[in-house]
């Protein structure tokens, strides 16, 4: 296998279409551009069919043409590139066509509301599939300022949480810009009035304008974003509060925007699913908002299958794994056909994700695509496989040189290519020696030779060659002398005037010139020479002090190499010495040397540095592995009156060593680095573990083990060899692998075998490991149980069988599957059994009705064939109690019930049995039975009825099979109705108002209030019609300071009457009306405006004319008041029908009761509904007539209990004439 690319090469796109919306024809660009020899064509599909398209300049690139109108373009396309090695094609996508949104007609709107109110400007934008951006802006182009208090919500519409005297303006103008569509859109201006208030000092609660209820659930995807939104009213304006209800809000990737009232999720991730809350709240309360988010995935790829190349007979596996929310499917094509609709190839297998192509053939060169799906979009991967025999090459250049310095590393590189893939070797002048016996040398797998700490007698001539060709390259390795400090500056301590002398003496290679040598002070350059090709030089630099002072000099020797090399400039490590001071840190360590190695353990010894007056309590051993990759510094310490340490090596490694000195001032630097140490190889000394089977499919065994690390190999040539055999045979199999896994073909399905996996290198192999048992892929079961047998008792079926045969498994019997099918809606559930039973009992039948049973055996590959379906009726039952019971009055003595028969009949209905017994305290009525033969009669009158005594209700359907549970209920019948008697008044100046509460059983009466005032020449007058049920009733009119008699009439008789005063009228004292100057001011404004209505008149007659403009804008404001009193308190129809509700008489007990009449003795009027609810108004009731009862007939169910009266109804203020 190579990733190389040959002359010819299948299509690869390059550039992929997404989906769009597009306005016009110009918008419409679909991308699609793929490389590839030959050069690809393209075609479209556009819904299934192919698109009469014309590409153009090698480009698949799809645009509108032609005289099509735009609605035509619509559609899902996929876009193709075909050469003749394969095709390639795009995931689909959504082409949308729309018009360019435009405004309608519009009407400037006014808003007027009063100072601390909260007011709401609506955008409503034209509805396109890209959302528009809002910009509120006034008639300048200047944005409207936004706050807490002044927000623009997600719908586009401006919240005002409060309104200041400020916020009046006549010119709030929503712009809509559609960015795809290049379009703005201004809609009219919308003209704001704020007035007065006293309210403002009260304050307002807060309460949500947005979003509405107390909770909301939001779907997002992960990588997308998501707002959520909280926008409240209230004055003053209120604080938001944002929180996470399990977690902290930062871990969810979460942040607030627009002052806080949002909060939003950049690429939401799968973290930030979960509950959140909003808390709005300021000095006169609070209020919350929950919010659900669900976070769910488009299909992303975990694993994508590369596109290789492969030799005739190897066995190619592509794994295309993919992950998503819900998990997506994964389907196979090839060259763009789905694989199931190819012909059947027995050497192809596909398993969801993975695609195995076994023996390869020139013929099986193509493209394959994957493609994952789920509800929210689909990925597409191309991926080629492409067959071919090419003729074995080096593609390294032939006679570089290469340049290292001693105890470095050289690579020599010779890259090769062919397939199938070709074998370097590498050999040097000296053909005595084989160079990989060498423990410092190494072959990489691209065919690079790496050599450890190079010497000069590794300076040469070096030859690749590929095996079994002719064709090689040779390469020329140069190694370096050393850069070597002869003398170093030493630390020195003078006294104020006095001189210093610092020396730098040091070595280097001839090969090398233009040497430079720089001073450094404390970091600081301070100077810098060129000696030429001076191999040993001395540097003085004058030091002149005048203090006492300790510095740190460095000298540093910057060496280039000759021009003659063909290498580039060789960069060396500069050189440095550093200078010691009094009482501070040690020196180095010097001298590093290492002792002979005896089982790969060896002595490393030291010089200890200077000490500068401070004993060195320890030192640090650092040890560094540099063959492998993941080689880090690794620290010993030992104390400060040791010199050495002995160190344990791993074999076939390269190591160096560094020392530190410490003291109580501190650390020491580093000594210098050691020369590379290479340990010797030797076979390896441990075995892979967790050796197990990973098989998925039948007929084959896949062998997975863990890997050892790279540390542990022992030497080169490493591999590992894995063993298999079948169980109870004796023949071992066996073949050598670089990594796991291994697939051995050609097994039966579910067969136990031994294996192994045992570490070798080009030394021999390592410890034998136990072997293990597995076994090879499982298959579906090939057999069901038998003897099935099912016995039905009531709403359950017993169901036996035989077990099936563990040979027909095919796998691990997880157990049975028992699926139970009917014909109603739902009706199909299936019970898993455990694989040890015979036996199992499904429950949840329902009665009277008839099923079909089928087993099926399952294993962990799936489900084996169904069972012969083996059908069974359930018997018929009892009913369960009817759905609902109903009750109207039409008189004191009569009820008439209604019914909904059982939801669950449970056989064939033969009639109902109703019974139902008087309630008294002292003892109950016998009951009395009511046995109805007629299935489809749902009501039933009963007379003659006690107006006084409550009665209990049983209704039961009945079957064949007998009566089932009842349906309870409670009732009397409703008593004529009488005004009320018990009033309560409240007086006020010119009004009294009178509440009552209603009697509970009464029903609504009409009726009328007297009042007389007790004044000479009073008389009797008459209120409008009241109803009992209205339970309040405010009588306007009146005069201050005024006895009045007030008097309620039924029949021939009084039946209510009470004495009242009004209150006196309370006067402002100092009234300015009186004064004289407050009257000339007011004549005097009446005949200004007087004079100015004479001025308009003649100009009018001499044919002056207003403008058209203002003259409209005149009868708007007119008409755009409407006439509403927000100064008599929160009303509602809501209160007004409550208060004219009436509690029930009629009680659900539970269903299905088996209780006695006798209970029902001393019963509670408890009043609910069937449900559990409580009862509401009656119903099928209207307005009472005058003076009298409602004739018709009354449902006592139904009724709302008034509330008590809290406040006046302004229902007869507003209907009443003045």
């Amino acid at each position: 296998m190579s990733t190389l690319c040959p002359v010819l090469q299948p299509p690869t796109l390059t550039k992929m279409p997404e989906s769009l919306t597009a306005f016009s024809l110009d918008d419409i660009m679909l991308l699609c551009e793929a490389t590839g020899i030959p050069t690809p064509s393209f075609r479209w599909v556009k819904d299934g069919k192919k698109v009469n398209w014309m590409g153009h300049n090698g480009s698949g690139n799809f645009t509108a043409h032609g005289d099509k109108p735009l609605s035509d373009y619509q559609g899902h396309y996929r876009c193709y590139a075909d050469n003749t090695l394969g095709t390639a094609m795009t995931h689909t996508v959504k082409l949308i066509t729309e018009s360019t949104p435009t405004l309608p007609k519009q009407k400037r709107s006014h808003k007027t509301a009063e100072e601390g109110a909260s007011v709401v400007l609506h955008c409503n934008p034209p509805r396109s599939s890209t959302i528009p951006h809002i910009h509120w802006m006034d008639k300048k182009l200047l944005h409207i300022g936004q706050s807490e208090r002044v927000t623009t919500g997600l719908d586009g519409n401006l919240y005002f949480a409060n309104v200041l005297k400020n916020d009046s303006r006549d010119d709030y103008t929503c712009n809509a810009q559609y960015i795809s569509a290049r379009t703005i859109l201004p809609k009219e201006p919308i003209s704001l009035t704020v007035t007065p208030s006293n309210d403002v000092a009260r304050g307002r609660k807060p309460q949500l304008m947005q979003p509405q209820g107390p909770h909301s659930s939001h779907l997002a995807l992960r990588g997308h974003s998501l707002v959520l939104e909280c926008i409240p009213k209230g004055l003053p304006t209120p604080s938001v509060l944002w929180k996470r209800m399990d977690v902290n809000l930062s871990e969810t990737g979460a942040w607030t925007d627009n002052h806080g009232r949002w909060l939003r999720f950049d690429s939401i991730t799968q973290k930030a699913d979960g509950e959140y809350e909003c808390l709005a709240s300021n000095t006169h309360g609070s209020v919350t908002h929950s919010y659900t988010v669900t976070v769910e995935a488009e299909p992303y790829w975990v694993k994508e299958p590369p596109s290789l190349l492969y030799s005739p007979g190897e066995t190619v596996r592509l794994d295309c794994q993919a992950d998503g929310i819900p998990t997506p499917t994964v389907t196979w094509s090839i060259n763009g056909d789905v694989i199931l609709s190819v012909d059947i190839d027995p050497r192809r297998r596909v398993t969801g994700g993975v695609l195995v192509l076994k023996d390869v053939v020139f013929g099986d060169t193509a493209v394959y695509q994957c493609e994952a799906t789920n509800k929210h979009g689909n990925i597409l991967k191309n991926t080629y496989i492409y067959v071919i025999e090419l003729p074995a090459q080096i593609l390294s250049s032939d006679g570089v040189v290469y340049q290292v310095t001693e105890g470095g590393v050289a690579r020599l590189h010779c890259e090769a290519f062919g397939s199938p893939r070709p074998q370097v070797t590498w050999e040097s002048e000296d053909l005595q020696n084989t160079l990989l016996s060498d423990s410092r040398v190494s072959q990489l797998t691209n065919g690079t030779l790496e050599l450890f700490n190079s010497s000069r007698e590794d300076s040469g001539v070096y030859t690749c060659s590929i095996t079994h060709n002719n064709t090689s390259i040779t390469a020329h390795l140069e190694v370096l002398k050393r850069t070597v400090m002869l003398i170093g500056p030493q630390a020195v301590q003078v006294t104020r005037g006095g001189d210093s002398w610092l020396d730098c003496h040091f070595t280097f290679d001839p090969h090398l010139n233009r040497p430079q040598i720089l001073w450094r002070k404390d970091g600081q350059k301070i100077m810098e020479s060129s000696l030429g090709d001076k191999a040993a030089f001395v540097y003085v630099c004058v030091c002149v002090c005048t203090c006492v002072c300790v510095c740190m000099y460095v000298c540093v020797s910057l060496l280039q190499p000759a021009p003659s090399l063909s290498k580039p400039p060789l960069s060396l490590t500069p050189l440095s010495l550093e200078p010691l001071s009094p009482a501070a840190c040690p020196s180095p360590p010097v001298f590093l040397s290492l002792s002979e190695e005896q089982d790969h353990n060896l002595t490393l010894s030291w010089t200890p540095g200077n000490t500068h007056n401070s004993p060195t309590t320890e030192f640090v051993v650092e040890v560094k592995e540099e063959k492998h990759p993941e080689g880090k510094w690794e620290s010993h310490r030992v104390t400060g009156d040791v010199n050495h340490l002995e160190l344990h090596l791993l074999p076939y490694s390269t190591y160096r060593f560094r020392v530190s000195g410490v003291n109580r001032l501190g650390r020491s630097d580093p000594s210098e680095i050691s020369e590379a140490y290479s340990t010797l190889p030797t076979v390896p000394e441990t075995y892979p573990l967790n050796v197990r089977s990973e098989s998925t499919e039948p007929g084959t065994l896949v062998i997975m083990w863990e890997e050892i690390d790279r540390r542990l190999y022992n030497g080169s040539g490493f591999q590992y060899k894995v063993s298999w055999r079948q169980v109870q045979e004796h023949h071992w199999s066996h073949t050598h692998v670089p990594h796991p896994p291994y697939l051995v073909n050609g097994t039966r399905a579910f067969s136990s075998y031994e294996m192994k996996v045992q570490a070798v290198n080009s030394l021999g192999e390592g410890p034998h490991p136990v072997p293990v048992i597995g076994h090879s892929g499982e298959d579906y079961p090939l057999a069901s149980p038998s003897k099935i047998s099912v016995s039905v008792d009531n709403s359950s079926a017993i169901v036996r069988w035989q077990p099936v045969d563990t040979h027909t498994v095919q796998g691990h019997l997880l157990g049975y599957k028992v699926t139970t099918t009917t014909e109603i809606k739902g009706g199909r559930w299936v019970v898993e059994v455990d694989g040890n039973k015979t036996k199992e009992v499904v429950t949840g039948l329902k009665l009277y009705s008839l099923y079909e049973l089928s087993m099926t055996t399952f294993n962990r590959k799936g489900e084996g064939p169904h069972s012969p379906t083996h059908p069974f009726r359930t018997p018929e039952g009892v009913p369960g109690p009817p759905a609902s019971l109903d009750f109207e009055s039409p008189s004191e003595t009569e009820l008439t019930l209604h019914w909904r028969p059982p939801t669950q009949p449970n056989g064939q209905l033969v009639g109902y049995v109703l019974q139902y017994q008087q309630i008294s305290d002292s003892r109950n009525s016998p009951p009395q039975v009511e046995v109805i033969y007629d299935p489809t009669v749902t009501h039933l009158p009963l007379e003659g009825l006690d107006p006084h005594s409550r009665y209990v209700f049983y209704l039961r359907g009945r079957t064949s099979a007998g009566q089932g549970p009842p349906i309870t209920r409670e009732c009397a019948t409703l008593l004529d109705g009488v005004p009320p008697s018990n009033i309560s008044t409240v007086v006020g100046e010119r009004s009294v108002n009178l509440s009552w509460v209603p009697g509970d059983r009464y029903r609504n009466h009409s009726f009328h209030i007297k009042y007389l005032s007790k004044t000479v020449g009073g008389k009797w007058e008459e209120s409008e019609q009241v109803n009992t049920l209205q339970a309040f009733y405010s009588l306007t009119g009146l005069q201050p300071g005024t006895q009045y008699r007030l008097l309620i009439t039924h029949g021939n008789y009084t039946h209510w009457e009470d004495e009242i005063q009004t209150t006196e009228l309370r006067g402002v004292e100092g009234d300015f009306a009186t004064q004289g100057w407050f009257i000339g001011l007011i004549s005097a404004v009446v005949l200004l405006l007087l004079l100015l209505l004479v001025l308009c008149f003649i100009k009018r007659s001499k044919g002056g004319k207003y403008a058209v403009k203002d003259k409209e804008e005149s009868q708007m404001d007119s008409e755009a008041r409407p006439i509403k009193d927000e100064t008599f308190g929160e009303y509602s129809d809501g209160d007004e029908k409550r208060s004219v509700s009436q509690p029930s008489l009629c009680v659900e007990s539970k269903l299905g009761s088996d209780d006695s009449l006798a209970e029902y003795g001393d019963s509670v009027d408890i009043q609910f509904n069937e449900d559990g609810s409580f009862i509401g108004q009656y119903s099928g009731r209207g307005p009472a007539p005058t003076g009298n009862e409602s004739s018709g007939p009354a449902s006592p169910v139904n009724l709302d209990p008034p509330p008590p009266p809290i406040g006046p109804s302004f229902a007869g203020i507003l209907d009443r004439t003045s």
